[in-house]
């Protein structure tokens, strides 16, 4: 047990629980969506269209189900007009696929969903964000370890040598082992499956390129700005551990921000005309025929034992320069 006497054994104790608690959280899904409407029943669809958002990418949430799943990409539509076939998962309901859900991919039924009114696909949402999500864990990790370290140059020394050993990992993952531009390859790839306009996906591509460079160089500045405040400011070391605290709040502001972006970024290839709208962030929603339900999930749950552990040890740290001061 933790010694209530000694708050230095409670700060670690409450920092190394958080710490487990946000690399698994960095495993978890941290956030579900779904959709549901009469064409899609649920014998088929327990859960609706339904995908869950990590850190580092969105992944299929559907489980496996029993037969007559509909497919998003098989349900079609007669464009009585110019005779010509067109997908349309809200208002045809007459063609079947006979094949259980094990095989069902519910990222791809959500962007043929979304792609009727306009909607880019799921994969090119935070494109810098999701390959870049370790190195911001990394260098919490490293953080919280000099956050529990009491001795000034001891705590240094850990700061120094963890963000040279993240830098390090992040400049050869990205740059020696060409993971930033095979991603840039991919990001460019999924675009181009809705969008046909190559030249403007290329210069997203380079977009997506040249932020990242931002990035990990702010990355890198911001690893020394944290060790010369560590080294000359005494009460900059509540930082290391407020900063990673909050991380509930950084996923909620970037996961609405890009709700709004591709709410607000529909293109006339949709076969319906629907006006921009802000996703339903928490809660229950309707778009069309589809019910939409949005909420957290058990990776969030993780992001909050690490607000709670890190917001008492923070406390208690705060607690401890104070009496220091005073002495």
């Amino acid at each position: 047990m933790l010694n209530k006497n000694n708050p230095n054994t409670l700060v670690t104790g409450l920092t190394l629980i958080a710490l487990v608690a946000m690399v698994a959280a960095y495993f978890s899904p941290i956030w579900w969506v779904s959709l549901t409407a009469p064409n899609y029943p649920k014998d088929a669809f327990p859960d609706g269209i339904r995908i869950h958002f990590h850190f580092d990418g969105v992944y299929n949430g559907c489980k496996a189900a029993g037969k007559g799943t509909r497919m998003a990409d098989e349900i079609i539509q007669k464009d009585l007009e110019g005779g010509e076939e067109r997908y349309n998962p809200i208002l045809d309901k007459k063609k079947n696929v006979d094949e259980g859900a094990q095989g069902l991919d519910c990222v791809h039924e959500m962007n043929t969903i979304n792609h009727y009114v306009g909607m880019f696909p799921i994969a090119t949402g935070a494109p810098v964000e999701k390959p870049l999500a370790k190195f911001f864990f990394g260098f919490f990790t490293v953080m919280l370890a000099g956050f529990v370290v009491r001795q000034r140059k001891l705590r240094l020394a850990v700061l120094a040598g963890g963000f040279v050993a993240v830098a390090a990992w992040m400049i050869v993952d990205q740059y020696v082992l060409g993971r930033l531009a095979s991603h840039v390859a991919a990001y460019v790839a999924e675009a181009g499956t809705f969008f046909k306009e190559p030249d403007k996906i290329a210069a997203w591509g380079t977009n997506v390129t040249l932020v990242s460079h931002i990035v990990i160089t702010g990355l890198i500045a911001i690893m020394i700005v944290v060790l010369l405040g560590v080294w000359k400011l005494r009460q900059f070391e509540l930082l290391l551990a407020a900063v990673p605290a909050l991380l509930p709040v950084f996923f909620v502001i970037e996961y609405s921000a890009w709700l709004w972006f591709f709410g607000h970024n529909l293109h006339p290839w949709g076969a319906f005309t629907v006006k921009p709208f802000m996703p339903t962030v928490f809660g229950e929603g309707k778009v069309a025929q589809f019910s939409t339900y949005s909420y957290p999930y058990w990776g969030y749950a993780l992001l909050l034992v690490v607000f709670a552990c890190l917001g008492l040890a923070l406390l208690i740290r705060r607690k401890q320069l104070r009496e220091n001061a005073e002495a």
